[in-house]
């Protein structure tokens, strides 16, 4: 048998939560400059509620952009509104809306679900299907783990299971921890949208910043790497 260390873990991609949109006319403009700036792979859409017609045509108008750059577009809750408006998939807040929500969204769409307490919660939600596991986000009162409860609970899915786990990173910093502790994606928005220098620049800075973590991390657990390298 072969001793060798099984393959490194492919670097960690960004997931961008958008603002709550009411309007997306500024989204759709802005969306393409800011995909093609750092490695994206999709896109939290959070909709204004409102009529189901309504936030349909909003779909329908940041799919195209989003999904023209090679990144998914998925919507926050509503996974009967997925197919109608053209997205790629849902996420959802928990694991009774997932269990809900696979029947319409499986096998041809993204089913992904966060607002996972527990470890048994996140186990559950892998067993039944789910496609990623979003691990730290705030709850209905804005309270969260700590950056350190969230970053050993994403070290502890990602050297036990498949499906891939993101971390809600509030900061630059929590992104940068989050890719180090083995997330496979980092899901990253208000600070990005907030930043003085403009979310362009805050998006590099935090892909460059989980692109490092993970190169770190991986070369610290395979020191033959550095030997080649």
């Amino acid at each position: 048998m072969s001793n060798k260390p099984p393959p490194p873990r492919p670097a960690p991609r960004l997931y961008l939560a958008t603002p709550v949109v009411d309007d997306p006319a500024s989204l759709v403009a802005e969306l393409p400059g800011l995909l093609a700036s750092a490695d994206v792979a999709a896109v939290l859409l959070r909709l204004k509620e409102t009529d189901q017609r309504t936030m349909i045509s909003r779909i329908k108008a940041l799919a195209p952009p989003v999904q023209k750059a090679g990144a998914a577009l998925l919507v926050e809750d509503h996974a009967e509104l997925v197919a109608r408006g053209g997205a790629d998939g849902a996420h959802l807040p928990g694991i009774a809306a997932l269990k809900e929500a696979l029947p319409s969204l499986k096998p041809d769409r993204i089913a992904g679900v966060g607002g996972l307490t527990t470890r048994h919660h996140s186990m559950d939600a892998g067993e039944m299907g789910a496609d990623y596991l979003l691990f730290g986000e705030p709850d209905a009162k804005g309270q969260r783990p700590s950056a350190q409860a969230i970053a050993e609970r994403l070290d502890w899915w990602a050297e036990l299971f498949e499906p891939p786990c993101v971390g809600f990173a509030m900061s630059l910093q929590e992104a940068h921890d989050f890719a180090a502790s083995g997330a496979d994606f980092v899901l990253v928005g208000e600070f990005i949208w907030a930043d003085p220098r403009g979310p362009k620049a805050a998006l590099i800075e935090v892909d460059a910043a989980i692109k490092q973590a993970h190169a770190t991390a991986t070369t610290s657990q395979n020191p033959a790497s550095q030997e080649h390298g």
